[in-house]
């Protein structure tokens, strides 16, 4: 039997899942043991006074039967059986209810109509509803009669405190339990916090706490962040020092080549300008998108100055304005996200004619998107286009000028820092590349 339907009912938070299971199992127990034993305990004792009262109704029954006439009826019971506490009152047949009446919750007064329908002779009806007094309808030889006495005599008194005992240290425990499953959750909690952080590029101080499977799940952690971590310093510090260790030759072979004529020196130094280009890709590739500190940035405003640099180096760049909406800041590393912008906007005029940048600010998501009039890249080879060293020749113009195919890698690092996504599309402006950074707030 599959139970995938029962998903969509269930609650989707830790906490609402560790409460149902603990809950769940003492509310039912609590609901069974109290029902069970309110049956068995109010039906058996009302049986018991049930039938002590019929036992002086038989009596009342015996003196209003050798009454002389209906009109006496109530003297001869006070006279004879006053210690009984029971009142006989003759009454018109119009005032007797066609049925018994009880209020919806009296449970000990289904017993009792069953029992005085079964084992009471000439039982008419019985009236319930006020409570405190009982009225008894019946036939008799002197006709129909209304037989009144206390209710407490036919049920057990203050049947309900049962029920409030059990709901009151239900409540009671449930609360004790909150208490103590918040505790047990808060370090799985704070663990979930940390990890989200470090996925975001932020390192929040943790130490493993809680439970021992949780202190473990905490322990992995850490060791995993510390390994990756060693593992990105180390890459930056091997392709910062590779890079940086070319630059010697590369000014060597620039002298070298000034020594030349300039008709044959020129094949050579677009060779090493190249060259140069490529270490200086590699620097930003090895800076990675750890660089600097997140810190409350507008968006709006990055941008601008990000669009109005580019435009200072001649790139025909515009930037989109925006209809007042989403205004605020966003938690972003300031240097990161600037070179992330501009290998997009690099990427657009390189092999389009012009690129607008627009920004869109909600209350769940930041997004960047740079567009182009270019060729733009197929479908089928986007995600290929994200990957390091990747070079698409047939789908971009690689005539006019290219690199090593590390911009749209570096962008999607950055974005992926910043627990977002680089999304590349087909511009519906401009016919080119759309590239979105979409960042959760």
């Amino acid at each position: 039997m599959s139970f995938t339907w029962l998903k969509h009912y269930m609650p989707r938070g830790i906490y609402g899942r560790a409460a149902l299971i603990l809950l769940l199992p003492v509310v039912f127990i609590q609901l069974v043991v109290t029902v069970v034993f309110a049956q068995r305990h109010f039906e058996g004792v009302t049986h018991q006074m049930s039938d002590t009262v019929l036992r002086e109704l038989a009596l009342v029954m015996d003196v209003v039967k050798d009454a002389p006439s209906s009109s006496s009826v109530s003297a001869a019971v006070a006279a004879q059986a006053g210690p009984l506490d029971i009142a006989v009152l003759p009454v018109a047949e119009a005032k007797i209810p066609t049925e018994s009446q009880m209020l919806w919750y009296d449970y000990s007064g289904r017993v009792i109509v069953r029992r005085f329908s079964a084992l009471l002779d000439g039982f008419r009806a019985v009236d319930l509803t006020e409570g405190r007094l009982v009225r008894l309808y019946l036939d008799s030889s002197k006709g129909p009669l209304e037989i009144q006495f206390d209710r407490r005599r036919i049920s057990a008194s203050n049947p309900h405190q049962l029920f409030v005992y059990t709901i009151f240290f239900g409540v009671l425990m449930t609360f004790i339990a909150s208490i103590y499953l918040r505790n047990q959750l808060r370090p799985i909690k704070r663990l979930a916090r940390v990890a989200e952080a470090f996925g975001r590029g932020r390192h929040l101080p943790y130490s493993p706490a809680g439970a021992v499977e949780v202190r473990a799940a905490g322990n992995a952690f850490v060791d995993m962040r510390n390994r990756i971590e060693r593992q990105i310093e180390q890459r930056t510090l091997m392709l910062s020092g590779v890079s940086h260790d070319l630059r010697t030759p590369l000014t060597r072979m620039r002298l070298g080549l000034s020594m030349l004529d300039d008709e044959d020196a020129a094949p050579l130094l677009q060779d090493v300008d190249d060259m140069q280009g490529m270490l200086d890709e590699f620097l930003s590739f090895a800076k990675g998108a750890t660089e600097g500190t997140p810190e409350a940035i507008d968006p709006h405003e990055l941008m601008a100055q990000a669009v109005e640099d580019a435009q200072r180096a001649g790139r025909d760049v515009t930037l989109l304005p925006h209809e007042g909406e989403g205004q605020g800041t966003v938690m972003l590393r300031r240097n990161a996200m600037r070179r992330a912008v501009d290998n997009l906007i690099s990427n657009a005029v390189r092999y389009g004619a012009k690129a607008e940048v627009s920004v869109m600010l909600t209350d769940k998501t930041l997004r960047i998107r740079v567009e182009d009039d270019g060729p733009g890249i197929p479908v089928d080879r986007r995600q290929e286009a994200a990957k390091p060293f990747t070079r698409l020749d047939p789908a971009r113009n690689q005539d006019q000028g290219g690199g090593v195919g590390l911009g749209l890698a570096i962008a999607t690092d950055i974005a992926r820092a910043h627990g977002g996504v680089l999304r590349l599309g087909e511009s519906s402006r401009l016919g080119g590349l759309r590239a979105d950074i979409v960042i959760a707030r």
